[in-house]
């Protein structure tokens, strides 16, 4: 197949959504099908440019793959207008690019949401190229920025906003997402099982964890039991917890709380916990060094703010337990999260730091019940996020829509 995947973010971009389309990408085209990537200048998730990347339009040939980036605004607040803003500036500046791909005529066009206001342009190219759309769904982000408070809800934008949402998500053939639960969400949006599909981020970390870590050296951590999160610091995590958790547990000498990651809320975290010396702040670490890096925890934190739940399933799940260590999330009975830590790791309520620092002393006092959930994680990785079966379906499935859409 000639596929033609449109996505605001790809690599450079080491967390978040980049790295999934990214393999995506890759793999298909390892599989010999012939893939194109309209994507958006990496910034993510330092929101701000890189320096290694000129501003103009660039097109390139990478692992097998044309990319072609182009140029958009970049807030270094991402406030919720400037994030509207962003979001529109990547549709205008990619539509050229994404006729003249359309000229190509792929067989399929894949989009991705984020950026939900590209998918129009995405749309658009399909239907010149007389070619099936395919919506991913990374996240519900309209329903998303109400939750973190980016959107008020009730006002005529919201209304307006969750409006245009379901316009621009019925322009789709075939939608997927992530999880069973937004899954389900799709079915309550009024879409048919039969257009839903649940395409799953894999694993991208060692399917073995690694025994010994220089990181224990390097950071002064010696031999204390480390509660690791890593990732993006932004307000969809809700972090504030593990840094008043860290205070709860401020006495505990063989304890060190080490968060790794970069975002707009980072400098306000660390502020929050200024004076606590139980914790320690460090950039998002090299992807050769992952299963190295996931191997200093004792266990990992993935804190979720209760309005969030089943908006997204925080992808950085799939490394943590392929790391074969215990996960403590904050998350509800019914939700995706939950149901895919329950059994190996804990689940506390959102929002409260107690319940959180008591998960935390009943895994680090607990060695036995610690290495069995830890075991059970990394049997998890490898039933749940196989990232070969996982492309498998996919490949299938859009094999069956283009001739679908040839017939």
């Amino acid at each position: 197949m000639k596929i033609l995947l449109v996505g605001l973010n790809y690599a450079p971009e080491p967390v978040g959504i980049g790295p999934y389309s990214t393999g995506l990408a890759e793999a298909l085209a390892q599989r010999g099908h012939d893939v194109s990537v309209l994507a958006g200048k990496p910034y993510y998730p330092q929101w701000r440019a890189y320096d290694d990347q000129p501003w103009g339009r660039a097109t390139t040939r990478e692992n097998g793959v044309k990319v072609t980036r182009v140029p958009h605004y970049i807030p270094a607040n991402p406030s919720g207008a400037r994030r509207i803003a962003h979001h529109a500036s990547f549709a205008a500046s990619a539509y050229f690019s994404a006729m003249a791909e359309a000229r190509e005529k792929p067989d399929l066009v894949f989009a991705v949401a984020p950026s939900l206001l590209s998918v129009p342009v995405a749309a658009q190219a399909a239907r010149r190229a007389g070619a099936p759309l395919w919506l991913h769904i990374q996240d519900f982000e309209v329903e998303a920025a109400f939750a973190t408070g980016l959107l008020k809800g009730g006002s005529r934008m919201a209304h307006g906003a969750l409006a245009l949402e379901q316009r621009i998500l019925s322009a789709a053939d075939m939608i997927s997402t992530i999880s069973p639960q937004m899954c389900a969400k799709l079915q309550a949006k009024g879409f048919a099982a039969d257009r839903i599909y649940e395409l799953r981020n894999w694993s991208n970390a060692p399917a073995t964890p690694v025994g010994e870590t220089r990181y224990r050296a390097e950071w002064g951590i010696g031999e204390r039991h480390v509660a690791l999160y890593s990732g993006n610091i932004a307000n969809k995590q809700g972090l504030e917890i593990v840094v008043e958790a860290a205070r709860l547990l401020c006495d505990r000498s063989d304890l060190v709380f080490v968060i790794c990651g970069e975002g707009p809320n980072r400098a306000n975290l660390q502020q929050q916990a200024a004076g606590l010396h139980n914790v320690q702040f460090h950039d998002l670490q090299p992807a050769e060094r992952m299963g190295e890096f996931l191997a200093l925890a004792s266990i990992h934190l993935l804190p979720q703010r209760a309005e969030a739940s089943d908006l997204v399933l925080p992808s950085k799940l799939t490394n943590m337990l392929a790391s074969g260590r215990p996960v403590i999330a904050t998350a509800s009975p019914g939700t995706g999260l939950f149901d895919e830590v329950e059994g190996c790791g804990l689940n506390t309520a959102p929002g409260d730091e107690r319940a959180l620092a008591d998960g935390i002393v009943a895994l680090l006092d607990d060695e036995a019940r610690r290495r069995s959930l830890g075991a059970a994680a990394s049997r998890r990785a490898i039933e749940r996020w196989s990232k070969d079966a996982i492309i498998d379906g996919m490949e299938k499935l859009a094999a069956a829509l283009v001739t679908k859409a040839v017939r």
